[in-house]
């Protein structure tokens, strides 16, 4: 979850801090600072000594993509079938983490075939 806000934030504005992190999650800064130094000694992060700035390594950043991946499809696809938006968000973000690759695959391939029928239907 810290890689996937990380990424979020990075979307949005130039320097991510543990501040931010800690704002946009809702959790207390030690607990942050305790992941955040986790994250930087596996490899997942770097840290700017000046700024206190997090950049996301390739490492962490293939991670927090795929994980980004899975909640934006499946919010989608929860808010598709009639699931209001703030449920669908957070039910997106629990089902995330422990959906299998297989389950995940083919309801993005659900997703990608229902927009492209609307996208057809649209244009007829």
């Amino acid at each position: 979850m810290y890689l996937e806000t990380i990424l979020k934030l990075s979307l949005s504005r130039p320097i991510v801090r543990s501040i931010d992190v800690a704002h946009e999650m809702g959790f207390s800064k030690p607990s942050v600072s305790r992941a955040i130094k986790n994250l930087k000694e596996n490899g997942y992060i770097a840290v700017d000594a000046d700024t206190g700035s997090l950049t996301l390594l390739p490492s962490g950043e293939a991670i927090a993509k795929t994980i980004y991946e899975r909640h934006t499809v499946l919010t989608e696809y929860l808010e598709r079938i009639g699931v209001n938006p703030v449920t669908a968000q957070e039910d997106a973000c629990r089902i995330e983490h422990v959906i299998s690759d297989e389950s995940f695959r083919a309801i993005q391939h659900h997703v990608e075939k229902s927009l492209k029928e609307m996208d057809k239907a649209a244009h007829q």
